[in-house]
């Protein structure tokens, strides 16, 4: 860089922007100089939540929508997405997967539904993005106190913590949770009765699996907790606002270089 040039801001892109924790997340971001990508599974969707953010006074940064609609549980979706900002030349440096659901039940179809979306969902996006990513960026990936190893008995537990766990290994072990599910066999194989639960475990297990891939390529991530927070999916009775849930999420995504591979709440390490 030469004397006197400003420092180009940080680019970062937030999915499941629209509303709730993505759009707080995506105006604390631009508060604090970062350009934003806000994206929906409606393109429209997006365009109004970025609208609403560039009319804010405490942006500091700019907020722009991704002008082609992105759902994590469409791998179409996500490829055109990508190829979309390839192609614009832009450069991600930090990405927040912060989209997920809560479905409510529970049988074969609630669980492959909630690990598609919270699980690989975020991994189809980190994994479509990175070419995108230059040295020195940061995931986050947004997590839940549901995801910690205490909801799994202690052979499943050891198999999520393995530290020879793969990629796929860990794909292989969602994917078998589902099929124990839609074999109604998923109790006496230790698994908990939450497609949300198992979701967010393999979401932190995912975390700690790509981490030294990415190191070498000085990326970090983390897996980020922002409590129980006052959403359309949290409830009005949850403990947390908004504001302060997203804090804990920025916090991650203003990280550079360290830390990485962690779980963490209010900039606090959390046990798995």
């Amino acid at each position: 860089m030469l004397p006197g040039m400003a420092k180009a801001p940080r680019t970062a892109l937030v999915t499941g922007a629209n509303r709730g924790l993505g759009l707080e997340t995506a105006r604390q971001l631009a508060g604090e100089g970062y350009q934003v990508i806000v994206t929906s599974r409606e393109a429209g969707a997006a365009r109004a939540a970025a609208e609403a953010l560039a009319k804010g006074k405490a942006a500091a940064g700019s907020v722009t929508a991704l002008p082609v609609s992105l759902d994590v549980a469409d791998p179409a979706s996500i490829a055109a997405a990508a190829e979309h900002l390839r192609v614009a030349g832009t450069a991600i440096d930090v990405l927040v997967n912060n989209a997920g659901i809560s479905m409510n039940g529970f049988n074969a179809e609630v669980a492959r539904g909630t690990t598609e979306v919270n699980f690989l969902g975020p991994l189809r996006v980190t994994e479509a993005l990175l070419p995108l990513m230059p040295a020195g960026g940061t995931i986050v990936m947004v997590s839940s106190g549901m995801g910690e190893l205490s909801g799994v008995d202690d052979g499943l537990r050891a198999r999520f913590i393995d530290p020879a766990l793969t990629r796929d290994g860990l794909v292989a072990l969602v994917e078998e949770f589902v099929a124990d599910v839609a074999a109604g066999r998923h109790r006496e194989r230790g698994w908990p009765s939450s497609g949300y639960r198992v979701s967010k475990i393999a979401l932190n297990a995912l975390v700690r699996v790509l981490a030294p891939a990415l190191e070498a390529r000085q990326i970090i991530i983390n897996a980020v907790c922002p409590g129980w927070v006052r959403t359309d999916m949290g409830g009005r009775g949850a403990s947390r606002s908004v504001e302060k849930g997203a804090a804990s999420i920025v916090w991650a995504a203003t990280r550079v270089g360290e830390p990485t591979g962690g779980f963490f709440r209010d900039g606090r390490r959390i046990d798995w």
